[in-house]
């Protein structure tokens, strides 16, 4: 019973690193991945490097989009799609 209890305090550390590291993370990545599977012609979106455009198509692989900007199409990959900004912009203003 000793030697359980001197494990305790590492069992716990496994345990509040899963709840407040792993977990959020793993949630995140499947949120990011099913918004990219959701993307269609027409959305809005902001890309992570901060450039607005609107999709206008998407490459034969489905792994790429078209984005049409102020400095004409640009292609890009899917996972360069911020799901945080995309959802800031979209959202009606108060």
């Amino acid at each position: 019973m000793g030697e359980l209890t001197s494990f305790l305090p590492f069992i716990a550390i496994i345990a509040i690193f899963y709840l407040f590291m792993i977990r959020p993370q793993q949630k995140k990545m499947k949120e990011e991945k099913q918004f990219a599977s959701e993307l269609k012609r027409g959305d809005k979106v902001v890309t992570k490097s901060g450039m607005h455009g609107k999709i206008v198509d998407f490459s034969d692989s489905n792994h790429t989009v078209v984005i049409e900007t102020g400095a004409g199409k640009i292609t890009f990959d899917k996972a360069s799609i911020s799901l945080d900004l995309t959802k800031r912009l979209n959202q009606p203003s108060k």
